[in-house]
């Protein structure tokens, strides 16, 4: 099981013989389990030291310390077996209004008997992943808070998935079983152990859950084949993106408006999209068979209309097709490159030795366009250096919505041009640009725009949304403009950047910890390696976070995409057991000389802190869940501490951050056991949280 190797009680039997019992059982009083055997065999990985134990003996041993003291609930952390899965109990929580405990269960394929077809690819393997989370959610949310207590005591919870098909910790199929990862509450009164309530969940609750959600037997096998075709279906179409030099299709009957801003669901009653003829295209998927819908191609389209005719609402289904969304959400087969971002102004980041001189040039201070470096970008900088940041990041096409962009950086018309010369102004805008990015450097462009027509010049493509329906006008629009002047569609001069950043290295201090590139030293705070709920409504971690799951709103900042949007999910788990009292969650005794990890905090989709250094993602429109921005910063915390040396560059570090998920899964970010609480992001949304770390 994923590099754990079993020793059985005999094995165990025979080592503990040849020790002094009386100091055994004295010992034994003091350690946690797993920390006598760190001491019994020195020499095995802290992994592989794993014993597993019988449920009849976990059932002993709660009942031994029921009514005791709530910390004697951390003698039960280790693995368990029952009859058809193995419980691990990773983390105890303190007490029974702290974050709950991380728990894991492993089935072997052998037992789930889930068809080997069904998670051979990434793909079909993300998608049951997904779909098995949803099952074991509904079977938590009949029995949570049943068995009761003060505090958490009952609580049954796993990561909330929304519209959208999201790799994440709660659930991984591997080539030895599944593992699924989820938050049970302790129950207590006072903070006194009741047993058992604990009994009811881990011997009746748990179980049925399990067995109703995790195995195939017990599950609508044609359900399951859906999920799995729709995942093969969903790719096929994103292989057919790239074959035929499309950017994004988008299927018609698809259900584009959402119910509400702060709601992912379709909205009802909603206008189906219907493609214009003129870009109508049938693909053949291998399930689903024929599927017809609108194929934008390579190059600049331009999407234009009234107030409220669907402008943003299709350029916001387009930006969301980077991922898969499941069955009935409305956006199935609204697909596009999935290195697409979506830019916008964002006044007030920070910029660190970025090349804008494709946009900004001579200015007034005669600053260094070629490594400009700025705490408080204005709106135009922002932007520029967005794009400069995007093309470095690999993608293949840029998402614009004029509503969020700077003016002055997409367009500037002719009388603004008469009245300030052009020697007087230092920003190239992207209305010159956008053709030389696509002609020389191979990235397309989606724009929305309403106000200016001398975009209509630049565009391969022109559609009208009219009454939520699109129209190709691109004929039309063309033989208009031959009866206007024409704007300066391109400017002199373009040119890639080499993207030569090299980022600085992470200072440490003597003791170990680690210290910002400013050289500060991060506060200390006596938590473990996960996370706890903080006083002002962040989530505190130190190696792993347990993260919350949001739709548009409800979660604080710009909260969440979806109507199961809570934060049910806690976002706390504290990680590993640290020190020899279970309080101490620093992990002196895991890992030897390791030095303690910076602090992490993150609050839903605005930002997230390492140590005393803000990352705002708010702006990162494409990030869909708070467990994404979790994983976030424990990938960016792991390429401050692990990865970056003074040597690398931004390509080269990122890559070395993404090859270590890539081969490891979340093992690398984690500490002594991987929580739950984790969403894969993209990879462009990595270069940007790199990109806005100020420290």
């Amino acid at each position: 099981m994923d590099g754990v190797l079993f020793l059985t009680q005999i094995v165990i039997g025979k080592e503990l013989e040849q020790k002094n019992h009386v100091w055994i059982r004295a010992l034994s009083d003091r350690l946690q389990k797993q920390e006598m055997l760190e001491l019994l065999f020195p020499n095995i990985d802290r992994k592989e030291r794993i014993i597993v134990q019988t449920q009849t003996e976990l059932r002993t041993l709660l009942r031994s310390i029921d009514h005791k003291s709530y910390p004697a609930y951390k003698s039960l952390a280790g693995a368990w077996k029952f009859d058809r899965y193995t419980l691990v109990i990773d983390h105890v929580q303190g007490d029974p209004f702290a974050s709950p405990s991380s728990l894991h269960v492993e089935i072997p394929h052998i037992l789930a008997k889930f068809p080997a077809a069904y998670y051979e690819k990434d793909c079909s393997r993300i998608a049951l992943q997904d779909y098995l989370t949803r099952q074991v959610g509904k079977q938590f949310e009949q029995y949570n808070f049943r068995a009761k207590g003060s505090g958490k005591s009952g609580l049954l919870s796993i990561s909330r998935c929304g519209q959208a098909v999201l790799e994440r910790s709660a659930c991984q199929i591997t080539g030895n079983g599944l593992t699924v990862r989820f938050h049970v509450g302790f129950p207590a009164f006072g903070r006194t152990i009741n047993a058992g309530e604990l009994d009811k969940i881990l011997f009746d609750f748990l179980p049925r859950c399990v067995e109703n959600s995790l195995f195939y037997a017990r599950l609508d096998a044609k359900k399951v084949e859906s999920v799995v075709h729709l995942a093969e279906d969903q790719e096929a179409v994103r292989r057919i993106l790239k074959e035929e030099k499309l950017v994004a299709f988008v299927a018609n009957g698809s259900v584009l408006p959402r119910k509400s801003g702060v709601s992912d669901l379709p909205m009802a009653d909603s206008v189906p999209f219907t493609s214009p003829a003129s870009m109508e295209r049938t693909f053949r998927l291998p399930h689903r068979g024929e599927i017809t819908g609108m194929a934008i191609p390579e190059g600049i389209t331009l999407i234009v209309g009234g107030g409220y005719h669907g402008k943003s609402t299709l350029l916001e289904a387009v930006q969301m097709g980077v991922y898969d969304h499941i069955e009935g959400d409305g956006r199935e087969f609204v697909i596009t490159d999935d290195t697409a971002l979506k830019l916008r102004a964002e006044d007030g980041r920070s910029i660190r030795n970025v090349d804008i001189s494709l946009f900004i040039n001579d200015l007034p201070n005669r600053k260094d366009t070629t490594k400009f470096t700025t705490e408080d970008a204005s709106g135009s900088t922002s932007q520029a250096a967005a794009v400069v940041e995007g093309i470095e990041a690999g993608t293949r096409l840029f998402l614009i919505d004029e509503d969020t962009s700077a003016t002055n950086f997409m367009v500037r018309d002719e009388f603004m041009q008469q009245v300030i010369s052009r020697d007087k102004e230092p920003i190239t805008p992207f209305l010159e640009r956008a053709g030389d990015l696509y002609e020389k450097a191979g990235i397309s462009t989606v724009l929305v725009a309403g106000s200016s027509g001398a975009f209509f010049y630049i565009a391969d493509h022109i559609l009208m949304m009219d009454c939520y329906r699109p129209v190709d006008i691109t004929e039309r629009v063309k033989g208009m403009c031959g009866g206007h002047t024409a704007p300066r569609v391109q400017a002199p001069g373009f040119a890639v950047p080499e993207f030569n950043r090299v980022l600085p290295a992470f200072r440490k201090t003597q003791k170990g910890r680690g210290r910002g590139w400013d050289g500060r030293e991060p506060e200390s705070r006596n938590i473990g390696y996960g996370g706890m709920e903080d006083e002002d409504g962040g989530t505190e971690y130190r190696s792993c976070s347990d993260g919350m799951q949001r739709g548009r709103g409800n979660q604080g900042g710009r909260g969440g995409r979806d109507s199961n949007d809570s934060r049910g999910d806690w976002g706390s788990d504290r990680g590993g057991r640290g020190g020899r009292d279970g309080n101490d969650g620093r992990g002196s005794r895991d890992g030897g000389g390791r030095h303690e990890h910076m602090k992490t905090k993150s609050f839903g989709l605005e930002s997230f802190s390492l140590d005393r250094e803000e990352v705002n993602v708010r702006y990162l429109e494409q990030l869909l869940d708070s467990e994404q921005v979790n994983a976030l910063a424990h990938l960016l915390r792991y390429g401050l501490e692990q990865v970056m040396d003074g040597k690398k560059t931004v390509r080269q570090t990122v890559q070395v951050i993404w090859n270590a998920w890539e081969k490891q899964g979340w093992q690398p970010f984690s500490s002594s056991y991987v929580p739950c609480g984790l969403a894969k992001p993209r990879i462009q949304e990595l270069y940007a949280c790199l990109n806005r770390f100020r420290g």
